[in-house]
């Protein structure tokens, strides 16, 4: 049941998103390998709430709150897959809590074993073909710090355009940290966008939906 206050999201999708060779679905307990691997970053525990170098424990904790990000009204968090052998390579979520206003936000994270192979970038393509069959979504915002040229070159590969940046915008790690805005506009209209048949990503030009690889 949604909670009172929270944003009354659209049902999980029947069909995995994907595109070229990644799928995504929930995440699930078996995946615990792939979290602990995450966690051996060292960026990554300081934006969200893997810990540092996580035990199994501390693994199949973090999935279960990744688990209830949907229904508590947050969004949606799937784990990015091999689409061949639904084996978990990273994370990626469409955070919804300004969905009422027709925004939502994206982050993701490969583990490092998985780095190297173009799996982020068929990730958000996979997720923002997602997002255009949500009603009344328009837009979709990534947040990246500027030193960050590996996940800003995802952005670009998969539509987003800088749009500026925003000056101490959020605490990471104990400083205040400037971030770099990029977004993607939906300007087809909602009932013409749907996930096509091949797989890949809907792309937007002159005002409708397409697809390329």
């Amino acid at each position: 049941m949604t909670e009172p206050g929270r944003a009354l999201l659209p049902d999980w999708p029947e069909v995995p998103p994907a595109s070229g060779s990644v799928s995504l679905r929930q995440v699930e307990d078996r995946d615990a390998g792939m979290i602990r691997d995450l966690a051996t970053d060292p960026y990554v525990p300081l934006i969200g709430t893997l810990p540092p170098m996580a035990g199994e424990e501390e693994a199949l904790a973090y999935i279960a709150r990744q688990r209830q990000r949907h229904p508590e009204g947050a969004g949606f968090s799937f784990a990015i897959t091999d689409a061949r052998t639904d084996r978990a390579q990273g994370v990626i979520g469409l955070w919804l809590r300004d969905y009422p206003l027709g925004r939502a936000q994206a982050g993701y994270a490969v583990a490092p074993a998985a780095r190297g192979r173009g799996i982020a970038t068929d990730a958000l393509r996979a997720l923002v073909s997602f997002a255009w069959t949500l009603p009344g979504l328009y837009r979709v915002e990534l947040h990246i710090e500027p030193w960050n040229t590996a996940s800003i070159g995802v952005a670009r590969r998969a539509g987003f355009s800088y749009e500026g940046l925003l000056g101490s915008y959020l605490e990471i790690a104990g400083e205040r940290r400037d971030l770099a805005s990029y977004a993607l506009i939906r300007t087809a209209p909602p009932e013409t966008v749907r996930p096509p048949d091949s797989g890949m990503p809907t792309v937007i030009r002159d005002g409708r939906p397409t697809s390329e690889p």
